[in-house]
């Protein structure tokens, strides 16, 4: 929603302009994600086919797309382009001009179903309406969104008749489809939709949250239902005070109860994420499994940009308790290898040789110069030192320009000595200097051992991408690499895969450990010293892995990518 309060005519005004220049073309300072993430609301991130896809507030329905969950690009053109929306809109919200709100999009039936929220400000006049379609590739010829209608209005804002904005969607586990909808005003209802239609199932509504909020979310969760929303100001910049809210329950109607037991009809919630360093008023929550991984989307203001809304992208993780938890470090705090995502698979290096401060990429040889340490500093920024000598990874006369070289340095607490890491959706990782936001990457993509390491624009190069192993976790080092093992199948299937340990030794006993690239052990197994087929049953999400082959002879790590 775009006002949770009621300024005067003029403020809203200004606050209108302000939001429909943002969206509407201006090329945003990039921070953390690449390209252009400047956005308000965002809907839950959708996938079609190789394409990440989230719909916002704006003219006819703004929306950004990504392939890497890193750089993010605005859609082609609007849902409503021309401001060509359905004429029936202006019969229930007076004085609508076509700027959208909240919008929302569900994938069920073949289709995708996109609700969106019209209304005006402080005006209790409003309705979600609803249009689908079959592919949202702008390129295909099945391209259309076809108007359904409304699916619910209001003329009103009061206890019996909440105000009908920011819709979303979820299935429940018995596959039963509901919508959540509401406000600042009025609270925030449940209603069951037809799984067929998208449309109200029946007139049954459900509160479950109140005292100013709004925004709401539910996701399913190990028999839980998780009701996320917002409370505080939204739409004034880095002065926002919105904060995002969570309390479960086991019903998809609630009653929802935060960690205290108190209900979020009563002014309930456990605070999630709120405002900390540049992301300020936090709000729209929407979460994507991918990987094994949950990404989870929210907008926010960053107060190093003016103010300006951006789309954010954090870590969710259900703690042992049940409870979801926020985080946008994507590397927890220890010594890694860093190698790059590009075929020669090379390792950071620095200082190797006395005095020798020049960070390079070098074939891997188990020394301390190749090992790094990384200290979180908070909001997903990193200072990465390294193991020999205790230097710090540093922007070379901490100049932000492309080509920029990296080098060791004593550390001076400055942007060029800090850096911002992002998850891209294959698991691999972007380093982004925050002096200018360029990421580190092997220059032309080199794949000569010591090529020095430098800054460049984000274009989705593997040589941008890289890649820690925990220093606990042991690599391939010559002589003692095991040899004629092989892993199958290329790529392996979700099930698990195959680990042929072809003429090694039958009398020693075989550990295999699978970790995903944050450094976590997902799979460990230990197979008896007869066994030469091992079958690797480690029921993994899609992603990339690394698999570490373990016997008293030595052992083999090889990273799997998992469809």
């Amino acid at each position: 929603m775009m006002s949770i309060s009621l300024p005067s005519p003029s403020r809203i005004i200004r606050l209108l302009l302000v939001v429909m220049l943002l969206l509407g073309g201006h090329v945003f300072r990039a921070t953390a994600l690449q390209g252009q993430p400047g956005l308000h609301d965002p809907s839950t991130i959708i996938k079609h086919g190789n394409t990440y896809w989230t719909f916002a507030t704006g003219d006819g329905i703004y929306s950004l797309y990504s392939t890497d969950l890193v750089h993010w690009r605005p859609g082609p053109r609007p849902v409503f382009p021309n401001n060509g929306y359905p004429s029936w809109i202006n019969s229930k919200v007076p004085g609508f001009a076509g700027l959208f709100w909240a919008p929302e999009c569900f994938f069920m039936n073949g289709k995708y179903y996109l609700y969106y929220s019209c209304s005006t400000f402080g005006s209790g006049f409003s309705a979600i309406g609803l249009v689908t379609n079959p592919t949202l590739d702008p390129n295909s010829p099945d391209y259309r969104w076809t108007d359904q209608g409304e699916v619910i209005s209001s003329t009103a804002i009061n206890s019996s008749q909440p105000n009908a904005i920011d819709p979303a969607i979820f299935r429940d586990a018995n596959n039963r489809v509901w919508l959540t909808y509401g406000s600042y005003f009025g609270g925030i209802r449940v209603v069951e939709l037809n799984p067929t239609s998208g449309k109200l199932l029946n007139t049954n509504q459900f509160a479950v949250g109140n005292n100013g909020a709004e925004a709401a979310y539910i996701k399913e969760h190990d028999g839980y239902y998780y009701l996320f929303l917002n409370r505080g100001t939204c739409c004034q910049g880095a002065l926002s005070t919105y904060h995002i809210l969570v309390g479960r329950s086991l019903s998809p109607t609630g009653p929802f109860l935060d960690q205290q037991g108190v209900d979020l009809n009563n002014g309930g919630g456990t605070t999630l994420l709120s405002g900390s360093g540049r992301y300020r008023g936090p709000g729209h929550a929407g979460i994507l499994e991918e990987g094994g991984v949950n990404y989870f989307s929210y907008h926010y203001y960053d107060s190093y940009d003016g103010g300006v809304p951006k789309l954010g992208l954090a870590q969710l993780i259900w703690t042992t308790a049940g409870w979801p938890s926020i985080s946008r470090d994507w590397v927890t705090a220890g010594r890694y290898v860093i190698s790059t995502a590009q075929t020669s698979g090379l390792v950071w290096e620095a200082g190797c040789a006395s005095g020798s401060t020049p960070i390079t990429q070098n074939t891997f040889s188990n020394q301390p110069c190749q090992q790094w340490n990384f200290a979180a500093l908070g909001n997903g920024d990193y200072r990465v030192t390294n193991q020999q000598g205790g230097l710090t990874a540093s922007v070379a006369g901490c100049s932000d320009a492309a080509g920029a070289k990296l080098q060791l340095g004593a550390y001076t607490d400055d942007d060029c000595q800090r850096f911002h890491i992002d998850r891209a959706a294959n698991g691999t990782l972007v380093f982004a200097s925050l002096n200018g936001n360029r990421v580190v990457e092997v220059p032309n993509a080199s794949t000569a051992a010591g090529q020095q390491l430098g800054l460049w624009d984000y274009n989705g190069c593997s040589c941008q991408r890289w890649s820690l192993t925990p220093t606990n976790t042991p690599l391939a080092v010559k002589g003692a690499q095991l040899q004629d093992i092989s892993i199958y199948p290329v790529p392996a299937g979700q099930q698990g895969f195959t680990v042929e340990l072809g003429t090694q030794p039958i009398r020693e006993i075989t550990q295999v450990e699978v970790r995903n690239l944050l450094g976590a052990v997902v799979y460990q197994h230990v197979f008896g010293k007869q066994q030469t087929t091992l079958s690797v049953a480690a029921g993994l999400q899609p992603g990339v892995y690394v698999v570490c082959v373990r016997r008293p002879s030595g052992s083999l790590t090889q990273k799997i990518t998992v469809l």
